[in-house]
């Protein structure tokens, strides 16, 4: 057992990690070279945010090797509980320049107990500009003791100046197997469901779990893979855009509602909330700014609810290609081999290429802000067969 179990088919990253580790403690025939600064970059589920609180576990160990998975201080970074690794989750569409300034007062303190003071940023790229122009001045300039972990889908995702001061730590997808293999030995599921599981999920590991575990997730996919067999002409692509975005409202709004009323309850109770519900003058501000923050968090569950499902879509139309194209690769959808393989006979290479870039597009759109049915409605019509 070691803080490295869970970074499936990353091997290259965990050598370069547990050598910086090493260098770090000053252990002997140690090769690699610590930083003040890195920046964790990878596709969505290869393990950003894993590796990231792997190589944060390892940095804070007590033991050897560094990075033991079972003392005290292994076990508090990797159950989020370390007084010295603060972790940053941006619950809304971005981080702003307020709180970034407040997260770089936390980090410039001297660690409490560890042996480093680590800020953990998870999806650093929702920093604001000014956001991270405030970030670029703490890691220029970073105390002796602290260490920033910076987790973005792409290098690009950063201001140049921030990527220059950072060494870079690259994850790949995870093969298809190895992710199965996790899901059998770490969560003791069912091979085949976990060969399906994973497959599904494309190396997004954190997705294949879902997958294998919960019905409605599997519900939810198999009804975003009928969508292409559905939309026959205008009136049924319509329909179906709309179906799609409800049903992003509707798991927004379930993964929301229990979170914002435990946020607001608490917080109303720290601000001095009577018996009879009444509230003290000059809180008003503070419950605004926390729903504030909670509608843009329900934007942004919103906003990832549709892109899982956009992905999905894709997932099945890239399959329509591999058959039209002979490329001989497995199909990310097998169960439904016999329809996909009707659809690509019916169809031509350029019309399915045409579709992926529609829902590429649709992507972008929402990304932009555009108006969620709007950018669906037009995806849907330029997806329909008639």
């Amino acid at each position: 057992m070691s803080v490295w179990d869970d970074l499936v088919g990353q091997e290259p990253v965990v050598e370069q990690l547990s050598s910086a580790v090493a260098s770090s403690a000053g252990d002997a025939g140690a090769n690699g070279k610590m930083a003040h600064a890195w920046l964790f970059t990878g596709p969505p589920g290869s393990g950003r945010s894993t590796a990231a609180r792997a190589f944060a576990a390892a940095l804070q160990c007590t033991e050897k090797p560094r990075g033991c998975g079972h003392c005290a201080s292994c076990h508090q970074v990797l159950q989020g509980t370390h007084a010295d690794v603060e972790v940053v989750r941006p619950s809304g569409l971005s981080y702003s320049v307020k709180e970034t300034r407040e997260l770089v007062l936390r980090a410039s303190s001297s660690p409490s107990g560890g042996r480093w003071q680590i800020v953990l940023f998870e999806d650093a790229d929702r920093a604001t500009e000014a956001a991270s122009n405030a970030l670029l001045k703490a890691i220029e300039e970073p105390p002796p003791r602290t260490v920033w972990l910076l987790c973005t889908p792409s290098p690009e995702d950063m201001l140049v100046t921030i990527r220059s001061r950072c060494r870079m730590v690259t994850l790949r997808t995870p093969p298809v197997a190895a992710v199965a293999d996790v899901l059998v030995r770490r969560d003791g599921i069912d091979q085949v469901i976990a060969d399906q599981a994973a497959r599904a999920a494309q190396g997004h590991i954190g997705r294949a779990k879902r997958l294998a575990t919960d019905p409605e997730a599997r519900k939810r996919r198999g009804d975003v893979l009928s969508l292409p067999r559905r939309l026959t002409s205008v009136g049924p692509a319509v329909t179906a855009a709309e179906a799609l975005v409800k049903a992003a409202e509707a798991e927004a709004k379930v993964t929301t509602e229990e979170l914002n009323e435990s946020e607001t309850s608490a917080l109303r109770q720290a601000l001095g909330e009577s018996a009879k519900g009444r509230m003290p003058r000059g809180t008003a501000g503070a419950l605004k700014e926390l729903e504030d923050r909670q509608k843009s968090r329900a934007t942004r569950v919103k906003r990832d609810s549709l892109d899982i499902a956009l992905l999905d879509l894709a997932s099945y139309y890239r399959d329509v290609l591999t058959i039209q194209l002979g490329a001989g690769t497995p199909l990310v959808n097998d169960d439904l081999s016999a329809e996909i393989r009707s659809a690509a006979a019916a169809g031509r290479a350029e019309d399915t290429l045409r579709r992926l870039d529609a829902i590429m597009e649709c992507r972008e759109r929402l990304e932009l802000n555009v108006n969620p049915l709007l950018a669906v409605e037009a995806m849907a019509l330029a997806l329909r067969t008639n």
